[in-house]
């Protein structure tokens, strides 16, 4: 099946990946949210079929907000969007978008030792959430 993404599908598929991984960067401060963004940019970047192809660059020039609310009041729904675009146009895709959302809020969240903090486990169960809600 061929997808057609125009830019504006494109950057809300960025915007909810990278997005994602913000959250989790932002959950991640109390320890290191450096090393959390890293890896998690990291999964990001190593995916593959038309998802790593949009996603091989972070989104341009958007303003995320200055809180992790505001933050999520961006993300979440886009990650809602994107699933529901990609599941409408080709379902293989939004399984890969999927998966790739979910390993890098899995490598995020296990930047640090032993088992990921409360905050983080539960900004993954948020983004997981929304993921699912398409």
């Amino acid at each position: 099946m061929s997808i057609t993404l125009t830019d504006q599908d494109k950057l809300t598929l960025r915007i909810a990946a990278w997005g994602a991984v913000s959250l989790m960067s932002a959950a991640g401060a109390a320890g290191s949210a450096h090393k959390v963004a890293t890896h998690g940019s990291i999964a990001l970047t190593s995916a593959t079929g038309l998802v790593g192809h949009v996603l091989t660059k972070a989104p341009k020039g958007v303003k995320y907000g200055k809180t992790v609310a505001e933050l999520a009041d961006q993300v979440l729904p886009a990650l809602t969007a994107a699933m529901t675009l990609l599941k409408q146009q080709d379902p293989a895709e939004a399984d890969n978008f999927r998966s790739t959302v979910i390993v890098a809020i899995e490598a995020a969240a296990r930047t640090g030792q032993g088992e990921p903090s409360p905050t983080l486990a539960e900004m993954a169960r948020k983004i997981t959430a929304a993921l699912d809600a398409a």
